[in-house]
Parts: structure tokens; sequence; C-alpha cells
């Protein structure tokens, strides 16, 4: 089968702890292809020298520890110092695109979904044919940070106060995923699977 000739894109977003990517394993499910930026640019950031050398530039050697990026030290750079995470994005986002539209050229879905943190924040909703942003409660989305990963609570804040609110992604978006209870947000998935499909 070969690859269509115009991809639909859709991006899905949120902010921290929203659920996004279990939401794209619902998607998936359905046989749409997902491209995980956020999760791709990491591994750029590891195993890319130019990204290594770059990033090394900029934030200095502990950038990266036992040969591994040192995602809390950046995390507590970066979150701190707004020009800091703009200088580090202009590294690593030209390299995450240009292997998505490498990726993208292979897909043969109906419609494919990019799963992103910061479209908004970015100002790359020009960039999507439709968007999904995923919301939860806040103290929700706290608690599955603090179970997901190595962090404490003033990080998680801190991060989620450099998000775009979740009124303002609503107001931007296409269509609104509630994650709060999962079989809904199961449910909710499917809908605008279906509804894509039909307007494509």
């Amino acid at each position: 089968m070969e690859a269509i000739d115009k991809n639909i894109i859709v991006g899905i977003t949120g902010g921290i702890g929203s659920g996004k990517s279990t939401i794209c394993k619902f998607f998936e499910s359905y046989g749409v292809a997902v491209y995980y930026a956020d999760i791709e640019a990491k591994e750029l950031m590891n195993r890319s020298k130019v990204i290594r050398r770059k990033l090394k530039t900029l934030f200095g050697e502990k950038a990266y520890f036992d040969n591994k990026l040192n995602r809390a030290f950046l995390r507590k750079k970066i979150f701190n110092d707004r020009s800091l995470l703009e200088k580090m994005n202009a590294i690593v986002h030209p390299k995450v695109g240009a292997h998505f539209n490498r990726w993208l050229k292979k897909q043969t879905s109906p419609y494919i979904l990019k799963e992103v943190a910061i479209i908004f924040e970015n100002n790359l909703q020009n960039q999507y044919d439709y968007i999904i942003t995923v919301v939860a409660d806040e103290q929700e989305r706290i608690k599955r940070v603090l179970k997901r990963d190595t962090t404490d609570l003033r990080s998680i804040k801190a991060i989620i106060n450099n998000q775009l609110p979740d009124e303002n992604k609503i107001e931007q978006s296409d269509f609104v995923i509630y994650n709060d209870d999962l079989e809904e947000a199961k449910s909710q998935s499917r809908l605008i699977h279906q509804k894509l499909l039909s307007i494509i």
C-alpha cells in the first residue's frame, strides 16, 4: 500500500500529566499512526552527537550524566529560565521536525496523530489540520507525574505554570478529551476518531 498523497495531521496536546500518551494508545488501537514528538526529542538528545555537543555548550557538561541526558538537571535549568528553554528548543525542534517529515512519508493511515506537549505555547497550531487537547484535574495530573517521574511537587508546579492554561488551549482546539475517568476518555477518543474519519 502506497503512502497517501496528503497526510491529514492531527495534533494532540495537553498539560503535563494530562494523559496524552494514554489517549494516543487508544487511537493506535483504532489503526491510527502516532508520532510521539516529545519521546523522539528525548531520544534525539541522547543519540545525536550534534545536539549533544550544542546542549553541552549551552548548559555545560552537567547536561549529560553517565553518558545520558541529565533530565533532572535540565528541567531545573529551563523552567526557571525561559530564554534557556527557547535556546534548547531551537537546537532540538528542527531535528525532530526533520525526523517527523521522514516518518510521515511512510504512513498510510487515513490521518496521523502527532503528540506534542506545547503546540500553543510555541505557536505551532497552524502546522495541524485539527487539534485535540487532553485535559484533566490538576491534582490528578500532579499525582500521575509524581508516580511516573523522579521529581518533586515544586518542579511539577513550575512546569504547569510555564504551560498555557487549559481554558486557552480548549478555545483554540477542534476537540477536547476530558481524561479524569479512563473509560469515559476512551469513549470520547473513539467518538473523535469516528468524527475525523467522517470529515476527511
